[in-house]
């Protein structure tokens, strides 16, 4: 009962937090409304004890506590800010709600477990997955309207500011330098928004791109080009098969559909953004199948860690923590999505900024109909857990893939390649399983990001982290840098 008393203080503390937000109000006092509904199951908890699974809901507390210290550092930037900086901050900070809704919720389904059938009830009612999502939708466009109307003040008033004065020559710059900042970010709001994109069939002639120059990439099956569609830059991967190797158009597209379907559950800024198929010369000879993807301007996770690029321990964390969130957001999605299958620093692509992004996934039904070799592909015996080697049919869970989460971890921090010199299944097994080794990390690594990247290399996997509490520790992390 020892971790019950702080996670109820947590929850005061963040309650009266959420009270004193200058922007994104109303995502703040439902998050705060979450946490009251959460605060009181745990006092439940208190009084009826952990039920009949203790160790599942001592987990499940443990997390609640990391992810609502998640929550109160994210909520505290809105107060620890001067005025104008909170609100601008304000507007990058909006899509850390998202996740820290789904871990409430996470912990909200665990805590169930020790809890009488009558209390159950609020549980559904607050975490809903279809009420949650709607209320959290209609938060964001409130806010986001609220937002719009307080910069567009902000600008007004400062354009009648009109003063030479030497002396307050400094504030003034600063001043007009704040000003830029949200006019930017008004204009931002003009833009189309990468993720409220249907994703459907493209016409032909919505597309842009340079076939037949050169492809950014050439493989045994398709070509991939950068493109132009809907004002937004595009990968497009293009397939030229024979008509005897694909389905016909009409199956083509009753696949697609029936996949993305499936897709709009997995909406995040560090999930690969699919955009849709596009069928050109449907009734020529030789007809070209299109799908159209976000694009990464630097390519793979991988191709960025060989690459001569500059990636101090800040940007390496945070990096971490884009992948760890990408990998999350899967995780939660329907059961039959819940795990990748194939994580690996090739697995996640990365867009301007270094954010990090997981891909390879999207899609995957539609794209395999189109590949010549539809063989499945052998396993990276680099990335494979102890179990996974030790018995080629264990069934690939999260805590397998948390373990090769936890080797492409390895990579960002090392920038070196994994087993590189081992080039067959035993090799690797000798070293993880009989040897037990586990690659050395740099001396200079951080000790939490240490401590937490062995943690998913753990032999045993029910001592392996989940991805949300990847997510929350090292959101934790890149707050303290």
């Amino acid at each position: 009962m020892d971790i019950i008393e702080p996670i109820l203080a947590i929850a005061e503390k963040l309650y009266a937090l959420c009270g004193e937000v200058q922007a994104n109000k109303k995502r703040c006092k439902r998050l705060a409304d979450r946490v009251s509904t959460l605060a009181k199951l745990v006092e439940a908890v208190k009084v009826h004890g952990f039920g009949t699974e203790p160790e599942q809901v001592i987990n499940g507390l443990k997390q609640l506590k990391l992810t609502l210290e998640s929550a109160e550092r994210v909520v505290r930037k809105y107060t620890s800010f001067s005025y104008i900086k909170r609100i601008t901050k304000a507007y990058e900070l909006g899509e850390e709600f998202n996740g820290l809704n789904e871990r409430l919720n996470d912990a909200a389904q665990l805590l169930s477990l020790a809890l009488q059938v009558e209390h159950r009830g609020s549980i559904e009612k607050v975490f809903q997955e279809a009420t949650r999502r709607r209320e959290d939708e209609d938060d964001r466009q409130s806010d986001s309207l609220e937002f719009r109307n307080l910069l567009q003040s902000l600008v007004q008033e400062s354009n009648k500011m009109n003063t030479t004065v030497d002396a307050v020559q400094k504030t003034v710059d600063q001043t007009q330098r704040d000003v830029q900042g949200i006019k930017d970010i008004l204009e931002s709001f003009k833009k189309p928004c990468l993720h409220l994109q249907d994703i459907r069939e493209i016409k032909p002639e919505e597309l842009t791109y340079s076939f037949p120059a050169k492809p950014l990439l050439k493989c045994s099956h398709s070509e991939l080009y950068k493109g132009m569609y809907n004002k937004f830059t595009v990968a497009i991967k293009r397939y030229s098969c024979p008509l005897n190797t694909i389905p016909s158009p009409s199956e083509l597209r009753s696949l697609f559909n029936k996949e993305v379907e499936t897709m709009k559950r997995f909406e995040s800024p560090n999930i690969l953004r699919m955009f849709g198929i596009c069928v050109q010369d449907e009734n020529g000879p030789n007809p070209s199948y299109l799908i159209v993807m976000e694009y990464c301007e630097k390519g793979s996770l991988r191709q960025v860690l060989d690459s001569n690029c500059n990636l101090p321990w800040e940007r390496k964390t945070q990096m971490c923590l884009d992948a760890a969130q990408g990998l999350y957001r899967l995780h939660q999605s329907e059961e039959k999505f819940k795990v990748h299958g194939s994580i690996s620093s090739c697995s996640f692509l990365v867009a301007a900024g270094y954010r990090v992004k997981l891909g390879g996934f999207e899609l995957a039904r539609t794209e395999t109909s189109l590949q010549k070799n539809k063989s499945k592909k052998n396993s990276a015996f680099h990335y494979s857990s102890p179990q996974q080697l030790q018995n080629i049919n264990h069934p690939y869970d999260k805590a397998c893939e948390i373990y090769s989460f936890g080797i492409v971890l390895w990579e960002i921090t090392t920038r070196d390649v994994p087993f590189k010199d081992c080039s067959s299944h035993s090799q690797i097994y000798q070293k993880v399983c009989v040897e037990k080794v586990m690659e050395p990390l740099p001396t200079d690594c951080p000790k939490q990001l240490k401590e937490l990247i062995n943690a998913c290399r753990l032999f045993e996997p029910f001592q392996r982290p989940t991805a949300g509490v990847l997510v929350d520790m090292l959101l934790k992390m890149v707050e303290e840098d």
